[in-house]
């Protein structure tokens, strides 16, 4: 046991002050002898499991194989975690064509999460063509261990200190020390708002990675309502409503972050965008179904 000790920021401590809340010494990591563990790992680590525990479940109760879905986690979860980074690094070229022995670091974050999503989506389609099972079908099932992955998993941002957003003096703000977060990642309107408690500098900020994971929550269990409860339902139709619901929240809580990943040549920032796009596609697929449904029951 004594080989194990745990790692913290420069500072460790996170405060949430207007719930009275103060976390001390914060791990970020473990170390085992000379190998030193991210909790950001673990927690991915736990999400990807889980996720896929969840999914296997779901298949068993709704007549399907839980063994296909095994299989296309193993592949998937590779896959979608390189595609995760692909994304990152490809909208923040600026930085890793100047740092490329850090491409493939991902212990300190760096993983976005719509790339992840375009990767499992590809694995999918074509592992469910090589199964000959069907793709839509699939995806209802497996996005909801995508959906819970994502709740569990923001908490890698909260022990890597990141993912946050602007200043905020709301209910559920969140106080982090300047010594322990990425400098590019303070706004001005933070340094002016920068209060100093015991002697040490902390930022106040939206805790995202907090709201978001909330909200993939509340989207998991309505996906759930939707598998076990609705009866007139169609191949597709958790799938669509997951890119609806999780699109919405996410073109909501991106426009609050200070590290966003922009087009390049723009100020937009792309995961807003693809949300966006996402949301207005599901709804208008939604619609279009529903009316198809409701022609064929007159």
């Amino acid at each position: 046991m004594g080989l194990i000790h745990v790692v913290t920021a420069e500072n460790g401590t996170i405060r949430f002050p207007h719930l009275g809340i103060v976390l001390d010494h914060v791990a970020k990591a473990f170390s085992v002898g000379s190998l030193e563990i991210a909790c950001y790992g673990i927690v991915l680590a736990a999400a990807m499991v889980t996720g896929l525990l969840l999914v296997m479940k779901v298949a068993d109760r709704t007549g399907q194989r839980g063994d296909d879905y095994f299989d296309l986690g193993m592949i998937a979860i590779v896959v979608s975690v390189v595609c995760a980074r692909i994304y990152y690094v490809a909208f923040s070229w600026n930085y890793y064509s100047s740092h490329l022995g850090e491409i493939i670091n991902i212990r300190e974050g760096g993983l976005a999460i719509y790339g992840g999503v375009i990767g499992g989506a590809v694995t999918t389609a074509l592992f469910c063509k090589i199964r000959k099972i069907k793709f839509l079908k699939t995806a209802d099932t497996a996005i909801l261990g995508l959906v819970w992955g994502q709740a569990l998993g923001r908490w890698g941002n909260f022990f890597n200190r990141e993912a946050f957003g602007g200043y905020t003096d709301n209910l559920f703000a969140m106080q982090l020390p300047v010594s322990d977060v990425r400098s590019g990642e303070i706004t001005a309107e933070m340094w002016e708002k920068v209060k100093r408690i015991g002697g040490t500098e902390y930022i106040q900020v939206h805790p995202t990675f907090l709201y978001e994971s909330m909200w993939n929550i509340g989207v998991l269990l309505i996906l759930l309502f939707l598998t076990f409860r609705v009866k007139r339902k169609y191949d597709g139709m958790v799938f669509l409503n997951y890119l609806l619901l999780y699109g919405i929240g996410r073109f909501w809580i991106e426009g609050l972050r200070t590290d966003q990943l922009l087009l390049p040549g723009t100020q937009i920032p792309v995961s807003q965008l693809l949300s966006g796009v996402l949301a207005v596609t599901a709804l208008f697929f939604l619609i279009i179904n529903k009316w198809r449904m409701d022609h064929l029951k007159s």
